[in-house]
């Protein structure tokens, strides 16, 4: 089964025009987020991004960016050990609770 989160949250943003092809990171993604092909990687499932920043820290070429800690991931996190369902709703304005 394919991890899901949050629909449309991932802060993981990448620049095609930096990318040297090595396909680190498509070998460090635990939940098989970009691929490569062509010579370029690409994001092919943005909505499974828990944003670890595994990709980001392996990219030599600093073609991948994605704010760690944030997000889906810490949403998730937080509603566990809460005991509740997680959320990205950032209408309260704090950034401290995991908000994206």
């Amino acid at each position: 089964m394919k991890h899901r989160y949050i629909k449309n949250v991932a802060t993981l943003k990448l620049d095609a025009d930096k990318c040297t092809g090595c396909s680190k990171c498509t070998e460090v993604c635990p939940h098989r987020v970009l691929s490569c092909s062509n010579g370029k990687a690409q994001i092919i499932d943005l909505d499974s991004c828990m944003e670890c920043g595994a990709c980001s820290s392996n990219c030599p070429a600093n073609a991948i960016e994605v704010k760690k800690g944030v997000g889906c991931a810490t949403a998730v996190i937080t509603g566990w050990l809460k005991g509740t369902e997680p959320t990205c709703d950032c209408s309260g304005g704090s950034s401290s609770d995991g908000c994206c």
